[in-house]
């Protein structure tokens, strides 16, 4: 199975890269794992134009092609995101954002491939779950929309800083153990 874990943060190597670590350290002894951090790409936001809805293309030119590649190429999809305001970082929107070609809701559309499943590990600082709660509903509501089937999901709360992430291991191995199973 491949599995493309993808770092929702523009910060690569805080408490979201380092859960990002954790699963690739349970899940790349059993499965080929790709890991790309979203601030790694050149996105360009979205015009509105809705070409896309015309020809399932994009005018724009910039990396969001090679994220796709690799969301293609994953039989499973796992989205690590904090909370930026209460909903996922705005480098992750923008890229949603311009995944309109792919977009389930008009014809014709483009296609990633079927079957895939979609996990979500949304963190924030403050105790409270709704937070966590909301960054998983954006993320599973554009899974659906990509034919991505939302399949499970964890919410890790007062969590800012890595070293906050040895805390959780046992939730994200937990987590990571599901996935293995299923």
């Amino acid at each position: 199975m491949n599995v493309l874990l993808i770092n929702c943060s523009p910060v690569k190597n805080g408490a979201t890269a380092e859960i990002i670590n954790v699963v690739n350290s349970i899940l790349g002894t059993k499965y080929d794992i790709r890991n790309i951090c979203i601030d790694d790409y050149v996105i360009k936001f979205c015009k509105g134009c809705r070409t896309c809805h015309k020809t399932a293309k994009c005018i724009q030119n910039d990396n969001v092609l090679n994220v796709i590649e690799d969301y293609s190429w994953a039989d499973s999809i796992i989205s690590v995101a904090p909370s930026y305001w209460a909903d996922i970082p705005g480098q992750f929107k923008a890229f949603i954002d311009r995944c309109t070609p792919w977009c389930n809701t008009h014809e014709p559309h483009a296609t990633i491939g079927q079957g895939k499943k979609g996990y979500s590990i949304a963190l924030r600082t403050g105790p409270s779950m709704k937070e966590c709660n909301r960054i998983i509903e954006s993320i599973e509501h554009f899974y659906g929309h990509m034919g991505i089937i939302p399949t499970d999901s964890l919410g890790l709360c007062s969590v800012e800083y890595k070293v906050d992430i040895e805390s959780k291991r046992s939730e994200i191995e937990e987590f990571c153990n599901k996935i293995i199973n299923v």
